[in-house]
């Protein structure tokens, strides 16, 4: 077996290598397709088999019913289960899931993009270093420690009612905890507290895509929009804004859908109102009905698909 090689402009035969390896370098070399084939099996077999695989299990689960003597699934095909969902109960859920998504994104754009901005546009050397340090350092202890610790942070015998009442300001909380539906006995367990642990949770996620799109927003433009006469206002309005709004569209997509399937959080701070990622953790494990469970899960899928859909029209993907 012989190999075609091109030294100095001419074409000269070497003899093959010996032995398996050699004969498979070969042919490999010979076939480049037969290894970009070799290479890709294994991963699109796990995506296909694993991932889109469940996805689609589950997709024909939710169009299953649960049989209300039995308790047993039926597999005929029906859309009842569906038609669950806009029963008031589980249609509440729903809209509870949005709002509260809605909200901790708005929330972490606002927190997130003077952070972002500083750091794109001031901060030099040892200081942006410590910027990514201080963005990155919170991702790096436990999910659960982070949630815990914010859960005694803010019950009532918590450090921030402390601060409270060191600053003769209880009465503040008090009215804040008084507040309807975001309000309750104290503040882990509430709506307010679900949306702080929420934002804090999920901030870095958004100020990391934001300032990396203001880092590619051109100095020259700024100077050139105050050269022209425009205020500052005018210029973040008409200038800064639109070139960084991809990179916000970007983070939104991670604090939005997380904040949608979230279920952990929810759990431990917050009231006993349900949120979708708990519906679909109860109806799958306490409540056995797992049609029910498989159609509230299909609800993130379906409304993240819209969302990844717009998200890409406004050049999200570019900022990721």
């Amino acid at each position: 077996m012989t190999a075609l090689t091109i030294t100095g402009g001419k074409t000269s035969i070497l003899p093959g290598r010996g032995g398996f390896f050699g004969q498979l370098s070969d042919a490999f070399w010979r076939h480049p397709k037969l290894l970009l084939f070799l290479m890709l099996t294994p991963p699109l077999l796990w995506l296909g088999i694993i991932y889109i695989g469940s996805l689609i299990a589950l997709l024909l689960q939710s169009f299953f019913s649960i049989d209300d003597f039995s308790g047993l699934v039926n597999t005929e095909f029906t859309l009842s289960t569906y038609a669950q969902l806009l029963n008031p109960a589980n249609f509440d859920i729903i809209i509870r899931t949005l709002v509260m998504s809605a909200l901790v994104t708005i929330a972490a754009a606002l927190i997130g993009f003077p952070i972002a901005y500083y750091a794109a546009r001031y901060a030099q050397g040892k200081w942006k270093a410590l910027f990514y340090l201080g963005v990155m350092l919170p991702l790096w202890s436990s999910y659960l420690v982070k949630i815990y610790a914010w859960k005694l942070i803010l019950a009532k015998e918590g450090i921030l009612t402390w601060i409270f009442e060191k600053l003769h300001l209880s009465w503040l909380l008090d009215a804040i905890l008084n507040l309807p539906v975001i309000g309750g006995n104290s503040l882990s367990v509430s709506y307010l507290g679900t949306f702080i642990v929420f934002v804090y949770i999920w901030l870095p996620y958004m100020i990391l895509p934001t300032q990396a799109a203001l880092e590619r927003v051109p100095g020259n433009l700024i100077e050139a929009s105050a050269d022209l006469g425009a205020t500052p206002r005018q210029t973040f309005r008409t200038v800064l804004l639109p070139l960084a709004l991809p990179g916000i569209v970007a983070g939104s997509i991670f604090t939005f859908s997380l904040t949608l399937g979230d279920y952990i959080i929810p759990q431990i701070i917050g009231s006993s109102r349900l949120f979708i990622g708990q519906a679909v953790y109860a109806q799958q494990g306490t409540a056995g009905n797992v049609p029910l469970a498989a159609a509230f899960s299909v609800v993130p899928i379906v409304i993240m698909a819209l969302y990844l859909s717009l998200a890409r029209k406004m050049g999200a993907f570019d900022a990721l």
